[in-house]
């Protein structure tokens, strides 16, 4: 990008695994430890983080509450590849100078914008929910066996992707795959998706880490746009419960394990 602005990108494949939900818990993560973070959603006919995002703004104007929210940009599939993706850059070229971060939510399918959302990626997350109908994203497995045939369309598409970011500016990206809505009963199934998961990171690079698991907590938050960390701040008027304190560790978890670069002041911040 036209700055030092990282560029975190949700994407995958499929729908309902947790991506909007997951970006808009990064981006006020990053906003509480003092990052300046812009986002930008790509799926605008679905349209999830933009309005949790405007969600967002209309809860701190009707409770009177001091939120904060991204610099939020969308940009709409006009049909036309060339404009869509002049569109697109013309939005970072805004975002990227005065951005600590770049969030940018992609569509749940294979599309020009998403491709190109995935070649500016510096750290590219994929959630999953847990099963074999959502591994399917990344891998062909063999019923019996379990072994993988061969990668799936999304993951090549990656790898493709990879290739023309290193092309273009000579750049890197982290690839993380989320295991969201693990389950707490080590279930058969659970264990086979964790193993299936770890001999395909080395095979097409990527890393795995632990997201969300199921918790309602979540879901009620949209309609706010509110985020864990908002309900758990002082003065929020929420009771926490032991479900609010194990989902606030989960979420701690999920943003040291995306070894992000943290300005200074951040860093300063947070120590």
């Amino acid at each position: 990008m036209a700055s030092s602005a990282h560029a975190i990108v949700l994407g995958n494949e499929k729908g309902g695994t947790g991506k909007s939900t997951t970006a808009m818990h990064i981006i006020v993560s990053l906003l509480h430890q003092g990052c300046r973070v812009g986002s930008v959603d790509l799926d605008a006919r679905q349209g999830t983080l933009t309005r949790y995002v405007e969600n967002r703004r209309a809860t701190a104007s009707r409770k009177g509450l001091a939120l904060s929210w991204p610099a939020h940009e969308v940009v709409a599939a006009s049909g036309d590849v060339d404009a869509d993706a002049q569109a697109f850059r013309q939005v970072l070229g805004r975002l990227a100078p005065f951005n600590d971060f770049v969030v940018i939510d992609c569509p749940g399918h294979d599309h020009p914008l998403s491709r190109l959302g995935h070649n500016f990626a510096d750290t590219l997350i994929t959630p999953l929910n847990d099963s074999f109908i959502d591994l399917d994203n990344l891998a062909d497995v063999e019923p019996e066996s379990f072994a993988i045939r061969k990668p799936s369309r999304y993951a090549e598409m990656v790898w493709e992707e990879r290739k023309r970011r290193m092309l273009r500016d000579r750049g890197s990206i982290d690839w993380v795959v989320l295991r969201n809505r693990l389950s707490h009963l080590d279930a058969r199934n659970k264990r086979r998706v964790g193993d299936v998961l770890n001999q395909l990171a080395d095979r097409i690079g990527y890393r795995v880490v632990p997201g969300m698991t199921e918790r309602v907590i979540y879901r009620e938050l949209f309609l706010d746009g509110l985020t864990l960390l908002d309900v758990m701040a002082d003065g929020s008027g929420v009771d926490v419960t032991m479900s609010h304190l194990a989902a606030r560790q989960e979420l701690r978890d999920l943003m040291e394990s995306l070894n992000l670069p943290m300005p200074a002041a951040a860093a300063q911040a947070r120590d």
